[in-house]
């Protein structure tokens, strides 16, 4: 019969430990995206608290915070094993540690401009002009009419829809260990490190920063028109560098070839691969990337896929022979896939 190793750890330990022992289990449990989301959200309290003092501070301190509570408090019920439903644990858990960094993009209209106040669009784009020799967004300025415009603008809100078909599928449904967790600790690397560079390099764009220096004004569409609002009503305008617009499609793009050999990547990584080059080249004709941010969210993007396999790799086997919790809580006590309880397996006995 096949020995539940944390299990045993818990009956050895519970009935004994005191606070600080249960404190030590809850750290031991930690994943290392827990400990990214939780140093990510420290930092952006600590961002918001040295910002000017005022009521956009007092508000966007309270937000955050607010966050950064939620996420300690989720930690403590499931890692330290407060909380064991089958339902409730797991979701609070994604919500904590997902939704916070996705929820925190929100805030960042107001915080951007709160912790750093100066605009680097000056220093990017003479940069592009030195490095690379053109700027994009200027020189397709020639290609706006309405075709371009509402192609371009229609793969741009289709980012939103490509984050939703693979965040909520894989984080509520997957029943892969690996996949599961190679995907989510890479969108949360490039999203945590992005909105965490916005603060280091803050600029507004191309469309707003070199104005008039553009010949032809976009033309009224259905696309256009959602993008230009959705931007304006939810955009956090100063979010340049990296472009988190090249970065995760990037990152979901490579991460679905490199699972091609399973469903549905196999089929799916062309259509995703074609949306993200789209959605690249959308982020420079509709004039809100230099090419340095979308170089940058290239960069960000590969390290991320690159990162999130190895790590992922070594945090399975970790927990697996070390007999911790789930790396991601399961929904209704899903079982541990024979790949991953086999390399357990293989490490304790090593062990």
């Amino acid at each position: 019969m096949a020995i539940d190793h944390r299990e045993l750890y818990l009956e050895r330990q519970l009935p004994h430990e005191g606070a600080g022992g249960f404190l030590r289990r809850m750290a031991r449990d930690f994943a290392i995206h827990d400990w990214l989301v939780l140093t990510y959200l420290v930092l952006l309290n600590l961002a918001v608290l040295n910002a000017p003092a005022g009521a956009i501070q007092a508000q966007s301190l309270h937000r955050v915070f607010g966050l950064l509570a939620f996420l300690v408090i989720t930690l403590v019920l499931v890692r330290g094993q407060v909380m064991k439903h089958d339902f409730a644990a797991p979701l609070l858990y994604r919500l904590a540690i997902y939704g916070t960094v996705q929820l925190s993009y929100f805030f960042l209209a107001e915080i951007l401009p709160l912790v750093n106040s100066s605009s680097l669009d000056f220093g990017l784009y003479h940069f592009d002009l030195h490095v690379f020799g053109l700027e994009p967004a200027l020189a397709m300025d020639h290609w706006v009419n309405s075709l371009t415009s509402e192609w371009f603008a229609f793969f741009y809100f289709g980012y939103f829809f490509l984050l939703a078909l693979h965040v909520i599928p894989i984080l509520l449904f997957s029943k892969r260990e690996r996949v599961l967790g190679d995907f989510a600790l890479g969108m949360l690397i490039v999203f945590c490190l992005g909105h965490t560079i916005y603060m280091l390099v803050p600029g507004f764009g191309p469309h707003q920063a070199m104005a008039d220096q553009f010949q032809h004004e976009f033309p009224h569409g259905m696309w256009l028109d959602t993008v230009m609002r959705t931007v304006a009503e939810g955009g956090a305008q100063k979010d340049i560098f990296p472009s988190l617009h090249t970065a995760a499609p990037t990152f979901i793009a490579m991460f679905s070839f490199r699972h091609r050999d399973k469903m549905p990547f196999r089929y799916t990584w062309p259509i995703v691969a074609f949306f993200a080059v789209n959605i690249i080249g959308a982020t420079m004709f509709l004039r809100w990337h230099y090419i340095v941010d979308v170089v940058a969210g290239l960069a960000l993007s590969t390290t991320a896929l690159f990162v999130s396999g190895w790590v992922t790799s070594w945090e399975l086997k970790r927990r697996s022979a070390l007999g911790l919790g789930q790396n991601w809580p399961r929904f209704f006590g899903k079982r541990q896939p024979d790949e991953d309880r086999k390399v357990g397996r293989q490490m304790a006995t090593n062990l």
